[in-house]
């Protein structure tokens, strides 16, 4: 065999996928976890309002589950993320706060927490001073449900929230669409939980045509470090397509079993990656990742072309 035929034969080797031949793995976009440290703090949203980073965060003391001081104690904060000082405290009585920012108007959603039967409905805090704040029903709860953490999206149809909630599994996340922020429908028959009926808690969802994409919570999976969080994408909701990389996020030293809550924001032109770390019992703290570039490309770059894909449906029923 003369010295061409045994370049091609080599070449036909590789991209025919030859037993001899070793894939090369995909490569991972590069997270840099900043040491910094915003304390004893849990679900979070950083955003840009009015040209001012600020940091959208809430407090409620776990000690004081199932007793009569419990929803005293929770409440929604803002922080001034150039300045570390608070500039708003609202949502008494709530938790699990997500902020949208629309125009001049800060929007934060928040579940209602009780002293005894856990969390309620989600409702929506609405203000254009961050002094004034509007209250409503925005997702009512089913039976004995309970609904924690949301997320909300704009896209071409208006917004899409995905909520957290326990039914039917402990714990997934449903939809719901609004054209003004106010008035939500959920959408029927659509529940994420992941590939095997499985623990997906507290998404966060981005779109950017034609793609959704959600950061969700896996529970602890062998081989890694407590819960992590999942990377999710779909073109139209029901059918989702997991990163080949996952877990994306992961708990490192000094940072418990835990990396969940996931929110984030692009700044400058660089995407900050805010996440709980703890126990998921007696401690929690949120920290900062970062990804030097825009927010559209960090999520593209966790689906390389030509790697299969996990196929996952939200459609039930």
């Amino acid at each position: 065999m003369n010295r061409l035929l045994v370049v091609l034969t080599l070449l036909l080797g590789f991209v025919g996928g030859s037993s001899t031949a070793t894939a090369a793995e995909p490569v991972r976009p590069k997270l840099i976890k900043l040491p910094v440290n915003f304390g004893a703090a849990m679900e979070n949203t950083p955003v840009v309002y009015q040209g001012r980073p600020l940091l959208v965060a809430n407090y409620r003391d776990d000690t004081k589950n199932n007793t009569d001081k419990y929803a005293a104690s929770m409440y929604g904060y803002i922080t001034d993320l150039a300045t570390g000082k608070e500039v708003a405290r609202f949502a008494e009585g709530h938790s699990f706060v997500n902020a949208y920012v629309e125009g001049k108007q800060m929007n934060v959603f928040a579940s209602q927490g009780t002293d005894r039967d856990w969390f309620q409905s989600i409702d929506r805090f609405s203000s254009d001073d961050l002094k004034t704040w509007k209250r409503e029903l925005a997702i009512a709860r089913e039976g004995d449900e309970h609904l924690f953490n949301c997320s909300v999206c704009r896209d071409d149809k208006g917004y899409l929230m995905a909520y957290e909630s326990n039914k039917p599994v402990g714990f997934c996340f449903k939809f719901a669409r609004s054209g003004d922020l106010a008035k939500w429908e959920k959408i029927p028959g659509l529940v994420f939980t992941g590939e095997k009926n499985e623990y997906s808690a507290c998404p966060v969802l981005r779109y950017f045509a034609p793609y959704y994409y959600v950061i969700y919570l896996h529970a602890a999976i062998p081989g890694h470090n407590g819960w992590v969080s999942f990377l999710a994408r779909s073109k139209d909701v029901e059918n989702w397509e997991l990163t080949p990389m996952n877990p994306i996020l992961e708990a490192g030293p000094g940072e418990g079993v835990n990396n969940s809550d996931v929110d984030l924001f692009e700044l400058d032109g660089n995407t900050y990656i805010y996440y709980a770390t703890g126990d998921q019992q007696t401690w929690g703290s949120v920290r900062v990742a970062l990804y030097l570039g825009p927010m559209k490309e960090f999520f593209e770059k966790w689906f390389p072309e030509g790697v299969p894909l996990v196929q996952v449906s939200a459609k039930k029923g």
